[in-house]
């Protein structure tokens, strides 16, 4: 009985998705041999298309020094490298090389061995196949709006100038003072 209201999640179907997703996520890790799975999404970012740090991190919802970290243990292992952009030379684009490929590929092959073994367990592998890509679709769809909906970070003031205000009614004022924890 514990077995089944795990799985079933109780009476929300939510959870019960949640559950599986988290239980699932934790089986495709664990196909991985030589990747973790910050770095696999690193290099699939890059396989998709994407070149530039901030736009890896944007993509991925991950902090920027999250994928720095990431880059500098990839490029140390040969599986990518930056590349100076062309008309700016604040930037560099990421790419993987020969190495980075082939391990991605080992990486996408254990994975989806191991996604395909439990869907052949639910009976209807196709099913369940096809419903992924339709949650990976709508995930896309929910970080493409949250990234029309972000806040840019404030840039630096110039040295000996004050900070521009975020809010433009407070522009030339004081911050106000914290309020202190109950």
């Amino acid at each position: 009985m514990a077995e089944e209201l795990e799985i079933k999640g109780g009476p929300d179907a939510a959870v019960a998705a949640v559950r599986a997703v988290v239980r699932v996520s934790r089986l495709l890790e664990r196909s991985l041999s030589e990747l973790s799975l910050p770095h696999y999404r690193i290099l699939a970012a890059l396989s998709a298309g994407e070149e530039i740090a901030s736009r890896v991190a944007a993509r991925l919802a991950l902090g920027r020094p999250a994928v720095s970290a990431a880059v500098a243990a990839l490029a140390g292992r040969g599986l990518l490298v930056r590349v100076d952009v062309a008309g700016d030379q604040r930037a560099a684009a990421l790419q993987l090389t020969g190495e980075g490929w082939a391990a991605l590929a080992r990486a996408d092959g254990s994975m989806a061995a191991a996604l395909r073994e439990i869907a052949d367990a639910s009976g209807h592998p196709e099913q369940l196949l096809d419903t992924m890509g339709l949650l990976n679709d709508a995930v896309s769809r929910v970080y493409a709006g949250h990234r029309k909906t972000a806040v840019p970070a404030a840039k630096p003031a110039p040295a000996g100038k004050p900070a521009p205000a975020r809010n433009p009614a407070r522009a030339g004022k004081p911050a106000p003072a914290a309020k202190a924890a109950p």
